[in-house]
């Protein structure tokens, strides 16, 4: 599971069978870039109906994010997901593979997933916070 960049490496103990859609660990040097927890709102506010539609959003959250800062998908290093109904989750997965590969695409950094009570936007299903690692040049403003 080799990243697309040469700063990133992802990490498999020997033994260990390859996962598949994450890393288990990932080597990564250069500057970080630490995106806050986005939530599937579009930017009036609006929120998609579905599950995997928020998923969708966040992501291109996420991705609008990491441009703000000059990197991209293939700089992610780390996402933690938090979702209100893990059923939801998993009852969406194959909708929400194909959201992940078409905003993200073939990125597999280490996640996290956890069942959360509730998000502080009552309507949100998912919130979503990465990590990202670009070249070592300085942050520009």
């Amino acid at each position: 599971m080799d990243r697309p960049t040469s700063l990133h490496r992802a990490l498999l103990p020997e033994g260990w069978k390859r996962p598949s859609g994450y890393s288990n660990g990932m080597v990564a040097s250069g500057r970080m870039v630490f995106v806050a927890g986005q939530i599937g709102w579009d930017t009036e506010g609006r929120f998609p109906p579905t599950f995997a539609g928020q998923v969708e959003q966040a992501l291109a959250n996420i991705v609008a994010v990491l441009g703000a800062a000059g990197a991209g998908p293939e700089h992610l290093t780390r996402i933690t997901w938090y979702v209100t109904d893990i059923d939801a989750y998993t009852d969406a997965l194959k909708e929400i593979g194909q959201a992940y590969r078409a905003t993200l695409g073939p990125v597999y950094p280490p996640m996290t997933l956890v069942q959360v009570v509730r998000l502080v936007e009552p309507l949100a299903m998912v919130e979503i916070e990465a990590t990202a690692v670009v070249s070592a040049s300085p942050a520009g403003d």
